[in-house]
């Protein structure tokens, strides 16, 4: 049996709909990636899991309680570290960790264990007596992710956990994540990061304007492509020229199928060895030039660009459906 169950969950704000009727489970033990860009509903989609905002419609289980009627029964098996810092740097780590655990009614003599125990997986355990303010930027997330630890959850949310951070702080998150998963801990995780996605998860969901377009081992989608990846740079760009490149270079024996691109057209071909020369020459006898050619394995960029249709990228459409969020949720406090 799954740990999270999510049924057709919605969320809307007015005539703007955030999540459009997702539908998926999370197994024990599984690190899953919820990947896209600002503004896919990601956040909104954890604080309803994390029963911080009630759906508009559908509803979800983890480990068999109603996120919406057992608010209580799920917040005792969830842990929750937002992208947002949530630490006092006026208290020294080891208080901002007393505070969260007595906050989630831990007894003090058990937080004594659990806080040396937090500290030491996230590599803190030589700080804990240092003001946060002393702490780098990648040090209080570690922290955070302590905090999130302290009563032992059976699911974690991590927000876009290695938001801002370097790309060496990036990869220590990783080793951390990955320890959580070896303790038992069921791992669910938002980034726009593919890399991040690629090289952590056991499953990787893609949502995309508050909607779930596909959901797999990274390996299988990439695999799903159907072969390597050729992006033709043309030196017209315009609609009308990449279109019929579009269709003249569809006509390859080798590609299996193609994507307009901002600069010119994505190609999947099952032998580049022999697409690359024929591509050149019928580009030439249909009056395309070609200014550049790459070419990879598939990527998760490219998965995400199949079945969205765009680059994943960090969007200031975002903006006005965070403002929504953050109003839903004083709502659902009060």
């Amino acid at each position: 049996m799954p740990l999270l169950e999510v049924d057709n969950l919605q969320k809307k704000y007015g005539d703007f709909v955030a999540v459009k009727g997702l539908s998926f489970s999370v197994e024990k033990e599984e690190i899953f990636g919820f990947l896209g860009p600002n503004g896919a509903g990601k956040t909104t989609t954890i604080l309803m899991l994390a029963t911080l905002l009630k759906p508009s419609g559908g509803g979800a289980r983890i480990s068999g309680h109603d996120v919406v009627l057992e608010p209580g029964r799920v917040r005792s098996v969830v842990g929750y570290v937002s992208q947002e810092i949530a630490v006092d740097e006026f208290l020294t780590a080891r208080e901002n960790l007393w505070l969260h655990g007595k906050l989630n009614h831990v007894s003090s003599k058990e937080l004594i264990h659990r806080i040396d125990e937090a500290s030491h997986m996230v590599g803190l355990d030589g700080r804990l007596d240092d003001l946060v303010g002393t702490y780098s930027g990648g040090m209080r997330k570690r922290l955070d992710l302590a905090e999130g630890l302290l009563h032992r959850p059976q699911l974690i949310f991590l927000d876009e956990p290695t938001l801002g951070l370097d790309i060496q702080t990036r990869r220590r998150i990783w080793d951390y994540i990955r320890k959580l998963r070896d303790e038992g801990l069921t791992v669910f995780l938002t980034t726009h990061y593919m890399e991040e996605a690629d090289q952590l998860c056991d499953r990787v969901a893609i949502i995309d304007q508050g909607e779930l377009k596909v959901l797999d081992a990274p390996q299988n989608l990439k695999a799903e492509m159907g072969g390597d990846v050729i992006t033709v740079g043309l030196s017209d760009p315009s609609e009308t020229v990449t279109r019929r490149a579009q269709e003249v270079f569809s006509r390859l024996e080798w590609i299996s199928r193609t994507e307009l691109h901002l600069q010119g057209v994505i190609l999947i071909s099952r032998n580049s060895d022999a697409t690359l020369p024929r591509l050149m020459q019928i580009a030439a006898e249909n009056d395309l030039e070609i200014i550049s050619i790459t070419l990879k394995h598939p990527s998760l960029d490219d998965v995400f660009l199949a079945h969205t249709g765009h680059d994943l990228r960090q969007e200031d459409g975002g903006a006005d459906a965070f403002r929504r969020l953050k109003r839903g949720v004083r709502q659902a406090r009060r």
